[in-house]
């Protein structure tokens, strides 16, 4: 087995789900000691591993966390025709590949910055905050998904929280019913790079079925991360009606009680839900990429309030602002408060010399190679803001449907990118 996959394996075993830092942090310690290396935390839980004394040029970058559907979950690899994938969890190969490509260089005693981001999946936290000095001139970022392309540019993206706290205690004169309605196991995905594939969105399915059995919700809680298209949902809802299924996944159960009374939230909520447009606003065709897109990622039924989470992106800085400007104002005319945080700008792309370099080593391996521009958010965007002299590009091996149950990373495409990894270090080293 190559060391790369082995150490993939290695690390997997090491509980990763965003905001658990601890169990990386310490295996870096000591990997980095037994390595000679320096091993640097700053007070965001980054990881900066350098030579003493050293002269790098290059700094390889990814980050440590990894999405989990389930909270804590720790991936069970296994292997299927020439992929790794997880056993019902997300695989975590984005972005513990690069992970392993780093920990590969270092055992190699390479002599170059490797910088190890927390939290990138839930707002890019590690990296808006990094309190760590670059000498490199150069960062190769290693997040990207398409052994083909070499990325220059992304999307920028703002998180939106929105609550609503009108709830009352109704007496049940109408002698509603009361369901439960699960809904589980979508497909899921990322909400950047997968928007544009029509992937079921759990929250509209679950507020279109309220809505045609004229529902009323006592208690809805789904989605997962802020960054993926929702695959889990639950509800309670009172109803006239029996509700009928939007999904071959969804599940409909009668509770057998009655109530005198019952706790309501106001049909605005589902209202907005129901009416939202989800998903890509505006393409280009001829490029190929989703311009603009915004995701209704999570919502939650707190003690005395519903949570709304949604992600805006956009390749434009004032298209993005337009976005959220309009989704706060749409939220607050349906009695929502609303604040954003998480915002990173777009990352425009850039034809310098290292993406060039780049793009000629590739196409030793990959013919058909491209410098291209994603709609997903790359922490390049906000590095290239801390350390405007970094010429910055981001590749990676074949990833598919990260974020999700279906997440796999192609083994032969991991030893692919391994070349090209091993031959920008040689020219940049």
């Amino acid at each position: 087995m190559d060391r790369i996959i082995e150490l993939f394996y290695e690390i997997t075993a090491i509980p990763r789900c965003s905001n658990t830092h601890t169990p990386f942090i310490e295996y870096m310690k000591e990997f980095s000691k037994k390595n000679n290396y320096e091993c640097l935390i700053d007070k965001s839980n980054n990881i900066l591993c350098k030579k003493a004394n050293s002269k790098a040029n290059l700094c390889l970058q990814g980050h440590f966390d990894i999405v989990c559907l389930v909270d804590n979950v720790v991936p069970e690899i296994i292997e299927i025709d020439g992929f790794l994938k997880a056993k019902n969890s997300t695989l975590g190969a984005d972005n513990g590949i690069a992970c392993a490509y780093m920990l590969k260089h270092m055992e190699n005693g390479d002599d170059l910055e490797y910088l190890f981001t927390s939290d990138e999946e839930i707002g890019l936290i590690g990296a808006n905050n990094v309190e760590f000095q670059l000498q490199s001139n150069f960062m190769l970022n290693i997040d990207s998904e398409d052994e083909g392309d070499i990325t220059i540019g992304c999307a920028g993206g703002v998180d939106i929280f929105a609550k609503h706290t009108n709830k009352n205690i109704f007496k049940n004169d109408e002698n509603l019913d009361l369901y439960e309605i699960t809904i589980s196991k979508l497909q899921g995905g990322h909400s950047g790079v997968e928007i544009h594939k029509e992937i079921p969105n759990g929250i509209k399915l679950m507020a279109n079925t309220i809505k045609k059995c004229e529902g009323v919700i006592l208690d809805i809680n789904g989605g997962e991360r802020i960054n993926s298209i929702p695959a889990n949902v639950k509800a309670i809802i009172a109803s006239k009606i029996e509700p009928k299924s939007s999904h071959e996944n969804m599940k409909i159960e009668k509770i057998n009680s009655k109530s005198e009374h019952l706790n309501l939230y106001s049909n605005d909520i589902l209202n907005f839900l129901y009416t939202f447009s989800n998903g890509v606003r505006a393409y280009d065709g001829k490029l190929g990429v989703v311009l603009n897109s915004i995701n209704l990622a999570i919502i939650k039924t707190n003690l005395d309030d519903i949570e709304i989470q949604l992600s805006a992106r956009s390749m434009d800085n004032k298209e993005l602002k337009r976005i959220v400007d309009e989704t706060t104002t749409l939220l607050e005319c349906f009695g929502f408060t609303v604040n954003t945080s998480g915002k990173y700008p777009a990352w425009k792309p850039e034809h310098n010399d290292f993406a060039e370099h780049l793009l000629d080593i590739y196409k030793k391996h990959i013919p058909t190679s491209s410098l291209e521009a994603i709609h997903a958010g790359l922490e390049c965007a906000i590095f290239k803001d801390k350390f405007p002299h970094l010429q910055i590009a981001s590749i990676g091996p074949n990833i598919f449907s990260p974020h999700s149950y279906n997440e796999r990373v192609e083994i032969a495409s991991v030893l692919k990118v391994e070349k090209v990894v091993e031959e920008i270090i040689h020219k940049y080293n």
